[in-house]
Parts: structure tokens; C-alpha cells; sequence
């Protein structure tokens, strides 16, 4: 995701109470029953949010590698917490690659994670870094419970494709596979992305688990 040099971003991420940076801090905060949902690329935040609030007794953090970004989700946090006159104290952010998710997380801890609107990484040198290539669906595969899911949208076509591939070479069982959703009654939360650029094509979803 583009987006504008913030020279202040670190500030903004440094003294945002509920950004988790060790591994130690984390385990404390998922030391509970509650639900435990993570999205891993979470843009600037309105999916995570909007299900923080909908879902307070569950227990949601959002994974975004680009400081610049992560910057503005919490700022966006901030007005839409001062907005709507709450407090996600359920909702903590976080920043590393998705390929270090077990230096974090332990095994069979998360129940459910989502994916939306990942890069597509069209070219097949970068396939390796697509999220559902199969290095990363190792690394899920271990953090998430038994009877855990993974929720992953697309309006790209190669990578829904390349994605149910992928999951079906894992092993992985498909839950729901929805090729136009929008069309459908099934409730969704959208992101950012997908309130602006739905009109375009349809948006592709599926469930799954390991």
C-alpha cells in the first residue's frame, strides 16, 4: 500500500497505548478464553475495527508491516473511537512480516485469521511472497487451533485462483467459497479497499481450515 512519508509515524506508533512490539507483552494479552482473531495486513484498519467494535468479547490484532500505514490506522482508530464514543480496549496493533508470526504467537492460539485484500504479487518470481503461499500456511497452520479458520478476500482473480490451489495442494478443507459475495446475503464486513473498488468486479472470498 502507497502512501505519503510521515516523518512523525514512528512518534504516532511509539506512544499509541495498545501497539504490541515483544512477544512477551503479547502472550500476556492472549492469555484469556476469549476469541482470538488476528488480520495480517490490515491496511488502515477499517475491517479490524469495525469488528473490534461489532465483537467486544472477543480479542482482535492487526498485523500491518508499513510503519507509514500502521501510522495512519491509529490515527484513524483515534477519530473513529472518538466518533462513535467508545474505547476498543479489545483491539491492539502490531508490525513484523507475516513470516515471523511463530517469533510472536504461540502454537494453537489463534481462532481465526484473516487475509484481506493481500498483494497479488502478479509476477510468478514473487510468488514466495504471496500470503497464502505455502511457507505461510505452514506458519498458520501452527498458530491456529484445531477447529481455527482462515477468512481470506480478493478482488484478484489470479490470486483467488492461485490461493484455492495452494490451500487444496496444503490440504486444507474449504468451508465457503464465494466467487461473487457482494451478490450474496452473507454478513461482511468490508475493508477500505473494498468500499472503493467493489463496483469494479466482484469480491472473491473463501473459508477454510487445516
Amino acid at each position: 500500500m502507497r502512501t505519503r512519508y510521515n516523518p512523525q509515524a514512528n512518534d504516532i506508533i511509539e506512544n499509541f497505548d495498545r501497539f504490541i512490539k515483544d512477544r512477551e507483552k503479547l502472550q500476556g494479552i492472549l492469555n484469556t478464553d476469549k476469541k482470538i482473531c488476528i488480520e495480517i495486513g490490515m491496511g488502515k484498519g477499517d475491517f479490524i475495527s469495525n469488528m473490534a467494535k461489532l465483537n467486544p468479547d472477543n480479542v482482535y490484532i492487526g498485523i500491518e508491516l508499513s510503519p507509514q500505514v500502521l501510522a495512519l490506522a491509529i490515527k484513524k482508530l483515534n477519530r473513529f473511537e472518538e466518533e462513535n464514543g467508545l474505547s476498543l480496549k479489545n483491539l491492539y496493533f502490531m508490525s513484523f512480516d507475516a513470516l515471523k508470526l511463530l517469533d510472536y504467537f504461540s502454537e494453537n492460539q489463534v481462532d481465526v485469521l484473516y487475509l484481506n485484500f493481500s498483494d497479488p504479487w502478479p509476477k510468478k518470481r514473487h510468488t514466495k511472497r504471496r500470503l497464502t503461499y505455502k511457507d505461510f500456511l505452514e506458519n498458520y497452520k501452527k498458530v491456529l487451533k484445531k477447529d481455527g479458520i482462515i477468512e481470506f478476500k480478493t478482488d484478484n482473480r489470479g490470486l483467488f485462483e492461485y490461493s484455492l490451489v495452494s490451500m487444496q495442494n496444503f490440504g486444507m478443507e474449504f468451508i465457503d467459497v464465494y466467487l461473487d459475495l457482494h451478490k450474496t446475503e452473507v454478513f461482511n464486513v468490508e475493508t477500505e479497499y473494498e468500499k472503493k473498488f467493489s463496483t469494479f468486479g466482484p469480491i472473491y472470498k473463501l473459508v477454510a481450515k487445516f
